[in-house]
């Protein structure tokens, strides 16, 4: 055997060795090794994958009361990405999981919300499609793969490289005979809870960005489309949008 075919034995062995090697990876190192950072799906596949989102970070930025003071709506949102440990600090602040024990039988979140009722979904458009924030575990589930970004509104949402829609659910109300809350059944005293209850979530993601230095828009969406795109069921309310990004 001439070195020539040793080494074209060896740049074969190598290529053959990366293919195992993409195919063994889980798809969390794949995406987190990306150039996007969370953007991909698997080799060979058109499909969206779970993304198990980094741990948020619990210190640094500014204070309250700094971020009150910048706390602000701002429309002009640039196109540029954000890093996943961004989006990651931005889910958990808004109504991620901060203490075992909340009341009624679940685990405590940044935002309150009736009888801990949790009716409140966060709906992640990313530019590779739509996930949806799954708390306790703390990563994002795929929905359905597309840019849907568009159903946020106008403007520079259709562009910008975060959008959360708010949806409630009406089925995690707890209509028992052990829900202290005898109104909560009421059609519109839900509605009253479930449109309080994204205020608070939509504020914390406002000091949140005002935190990192982040423009944020709190807006109305698509009601209509994205019901069928975002595959929600009958008891789900498609309610508002808010826009993340780097300030232009």
């Amino acid at each position: 055997m001439n070195k020539f075919t040793l080494k074209a034995n060896h740049l074969i062995y190598k290529h053959m060795n990366r293919i195992n090697l993409i195919k063994t990876v889980p798809a969390i190192a794949l995406i987190a090794a990306s150039a996007s950072g969370y953007s991909l799906v698997m080799p060979g596949s058109t499909e969206l994958q779970t993304i198990v989102l980094p741990k948020p970070e619990k210190e640094g930025g500014k204070s309250v009361l700094a971020a009150l003071a910048e706390r602000k709506t701002n429309r002009n949102i640039s196109s540029k990405e954000l890093p996943l440990q961004i989006i990651s600090n931005l889910l958990w602040a808004g109504f991620g999981v901060n203490r075992d024990s909340g009341g009624f039988g679940k685990k405590g979140r940044t935002a309150p919300s009736a009888s801990n009722s949790q009716e409140i979904d966060l709906y992640i458009a990313l530019p590779a499609g739509i996930y949806l924030y799954e708390a306790v575990n703390h990563q994002l589930l795929p929905v359905a793969e597309g840019d849907f970004r568009a159903r946020s509104g106008r403007g520079k949402a259709v562009t910008a490289p975060l959008n959360i829609f708010y949806i409630a659910d009406l089925s995690r109300y707890d209509l028992g005979p052990t829900q202290p809350d005898r109104k909560i059944g009421d059609l519109e005293v839900q509605k009253s809870y479930y449109f309080t209850d994204t205020g608070f979530i939509a504020q914390n993601i406002y000091l949140s960005a005002a935190s990192f230095g982040l423009a944020a828009w709190f807006h109305n969406c698509d009601k209509e489309n994205t019901v069928g795109e975002f595959k929600l069921k009958p008891t789900q309310r498609v309610l508002f949008a808010q826009t993340v990004g780097y300030p232009e």
